[in-house]
C-alpha cells in the first residue's frame, strides 16, 4: 500500500514530486524489509506506515484498520504485539536513512524528552510525574528522544521510554508489562547517553551535542562527553555551579557580577516568528586538561525582559567562536519541533497498547514515517521546487538523474 501524498507535505507536489514520494516509499520498504522474517509481517508494517502518514484524525489500530480497508485492527494489533520482529533492528535502519539524506558536517544531536498523558497504572513506566507537555504532575509515561538536525531537516532518531523507580523496584509489575528482566533503573540523561552511545558506535558524527538543562545539570554526562572530545552545548539551571578560575560558585552568583555593556545581540536562527534575537554573553570557565579544547559558560538574555537570563556550558575546539555557539543553542528547538510535529502528523502519541513491547515498536514506526515526511521535505526543496518551470522532458530526465544519484 502506498500512501497518497499527504497534506502534511509542507510542498504542493506536482507529476515529478508525486512521482518521487512513490520512489522514496519503495526505498523504504527495501531499507526496513530485512527487519521482517515473514512477508505478511513486512506488509503489515508498510500498511501501518502508510496509516501513520495518512489523513486520519487518530492513528490508532482502529483507525488505520478503516484508513487500509481492513474489517477490524486485529492485525495491526498482532504486528505491535505478537509478530516476530525487533524494534531495535528497525531503530538501527533508521540512523543511515536520516544521515543518507540530511547528514552535515555541523549536524547537531539533540536530546529531549516529552510525556504522554496515560490513564490506569498498566501501561509500561505510566506514573504520576512531571510532563513538560502538560506543564505539571500528570499520568504519564515520559520518552526520551535523540533527534539530528541539520541544514538540510531534522527529525527523532532514537528513543528510549523511562522507568521510574516505582517501576524498576517492582519487578512483578515490569513482567505484567513486558519490561525485560534485566531493565534496570536509569535517570533521563543516563538514557540519553545510551542514545548517544548507539548513534557514535553506527558511526553518526555530530559536530556538537545540545539539550535542556535536564541533561546540562548532569555532571556524569558532561564528563562523558568530555573524555569522547564531543562538542556540546548544554543548558544550565541557574543554581548549578560552575569553576570560574579556582572557585565554585553559583551561576546566579556569576550572573549578578556581569558588566552590562559586555552584552553582544545575535540571532540564534529563524523561528516561526522571524530571527530569534536575543542578547549574548560568554564567559572563559576552568579549562579542560587538553588545551586545544575550552569550557565557556554562555549566557542568553531577553531583549524585551532583561531579567530572563538563560545560561550553557560549553565546551568546544578553542578557536569556536560566540556565534557557532550561540547558533547550537538555536538549535535546541528542533527536537521540540519533531516532537511536537511527530505528534500532530504521524501519530507519535496516538497509541494505545500497553505494552513494552508495542510502546517501542509504535514510537519506532513513527519516527521512521516522521522520517520519510523529513526526507521528502528536505529533497522537495532541493530537487522539485527549483524545477517546476522547466520543460516536461528535462523534468523527467532529473527524475532520472535524481534516481541515479540514490542509486534507486
Amino acid at each position: 500500500m502506498i500512501p497518497e501524498p499527504s497534506p502534511h507535505s509542507p510542498v504542493e507536489l506536482d507529476l515529478l514530486g508525486v512521482q518521487m514520494w512513490n520512489v522514496y516509499w519503495a526505498e523504504i520498504e527495501r531499507r526496513i524489509a530485512p527487519v521482517f522474517a515473514r512477508s505478511d509481517a513486512r506488509e503489515r508494517a508498510m500498511s501501518y506506515l502508510a496509516g501513520l502518514l495518512s489523513p486520519a484524525e487518530r492513528k490508532n489500530s482502529w483507525q488505520l484498520a478503516e484508513q487500509s480497508g481492513d474489517p477490524n485492527p486485529y492485525g495491526f494489533q498482532h504486528l505491535l504485539g505478537r509478530a516476530d520482529w525487533d524494534p531495535n533492528m528497525l531503530r538501527d535502519r533508521l540512523r543511515p536513512y536520516v544521515c543518507d539524506y540530511l547528514a552535515d558536517s555541523d549536524a547537531v544531536g539533540v536530546i529531549d524528552e516529552t510525556g504522554f498523558l496515560k490513564k490506569g497504572r498498566h501501561s509500561a513506566g505510566v506514573a504520576r510525574q512531571y510532563s513538560g507537555t502538560a506543564g505539571k504532575i500528570e499520568n504519564c509515561q515520559i520518552g526520551v528522544f535523540l533527534a539530528y538536525a541539520s541544514l538540510h531537516g531534522h527529525t527523532l532518531i532514537d528513543r528510549e521510554l523511562y522507568l521510574p523507580k516505582e517501576w524498576t523496584d517492582d519487578r512483578n509489575r515490569c513482567q505484567m508489562a513486558g519490561v525485560p528482566d534485566d531493565r534496570a533503573f536509569a535517570t533521563k540523561p543516563a538514557l540519553a547517553r545510551q542514545m548517544l552511545q548507539r548513534a557514535f558506535d553506527a558511526g553518526v558524527s555530530l559536530a556538537y551535542v545540545t539539550g535542556d538543562s535536564v541533561y546540562g545539570d548532569d555532571h556524569e554526562l558532561r564528563i562523558w562527553l568530555e573524555e569522547r572530545k564531543q562538542a556540546y552545548v548544554l543548558a544550565r539551571s541557574c543554581d548549578a555551579y560552575v569553576w570560574t578560575g579556582v572557585q565554585q560558585r553559583t551561576i546566579a552568583a556569576v550572573l549578578a557580577e556581569l558588566a552590562q555593556q559586555d552584552w553582544v545581540r545575535l540571532s540564534a536562527g529563524a523561528g516561526s516568528k522571524g530571527e530569534r534575537v536575543y542578547e549574548w554573553q560568554q564567559l572563559p570557565l576552568h579549562p579542560p586538561a587538553d588545551r586545544g579544547w575550552r569550557r565557556w559558560l554562555l549566557l542568553r538574555r531577553s531583549l524585551s525582559d532583561p531579567s530572563d537570563v538563560a545560561a550553557y556550558t560549553v565546551f568546544a575546539p578553542a578557536h569556536t567562536t560566540l556565534t557557532a555557539h550561540v547558533q547550537v543553542a538555536g538549535k535546541r528547538w528542533t527536537v521540540e519541533e519533531s516532537i511536537e510535529c511527530a505528534k500532530g502528523e504521524v501519530g507519535l502519541d496516538h497509541y494505545e497498547v500497553r505494552s513494552w513491547t508495542g510502546w517501542y515498536r509504535h514510537i519506532t514506526l513513527a519516527m521512521w514515517a516522521q522520517a520519510f515526511l523529513a526526507v521528502i521535505r528536505a529533497e522537495e526543496g532541493a530537487e522539485v521546487a527549483p524545477k517546476k518551470g522547466l520543460p516536461k522532458s528535462e523534468r523527467a530526465s532529473s527524475l532520472a538523474a535524481f534516481k541515479a544519484r540514490r542509486n534507486l
